[in-house]
């Protein structure tokens, strides 16, 4: 059985050391020179204002996590929109059940308030 997984250990080796080879070389051999524009903080176009200790509201991150779980869970519509003629009437019913948990979690997040943007 752990033989199996030999090759799997082979890629993950070469793979590690692929990595490592080529970050080495390109701090070796990359040029190096540094000055002051350059190491100032530049994001998205704009100059850095403030400090980046500030508070950041909480509603931001349970925004985007809600958003991530509803729309990876849209992902299982793919799979079984092609397996859909395969067995009908258990799929339907298979979705139909996900459809209403999906239902169920959005309102609960509804009525908490997760969609109130005041």
């Amino acid at each position: 059985m752990p033989s199996d997984y030999f090759p799997l250990f082979i890629m993950l080796v070469v793979s590690v050391a692929f990595a490592a080879i080529g970050v080495g070389v390109s701090a070796l051999l990359g040029p190096r020179r540094p000055t002051a524009i350059k190491g100032q903080t530049y994001e998205s176009g704009m100059p850095a204002v403030g400090t980046a200790r500030r508070r950041v509201w909480i509603r931001y991150y349970l925004v985007a996590v809600i958003f991530i779980l509803f729309d990876i869970e849209i992902i299982f519509f793919y799979p079984w929109a092609v397996v859909f003629r395969q067995e009908p009437v258990f799929l339907f019913v298979e979705m139909a059940l996900f459809v209403a948990i999906l239902l169920v979690g959005y309102i609960y997040v509804w009525r908490k308030g997760g969609f109130d943007w005041y």
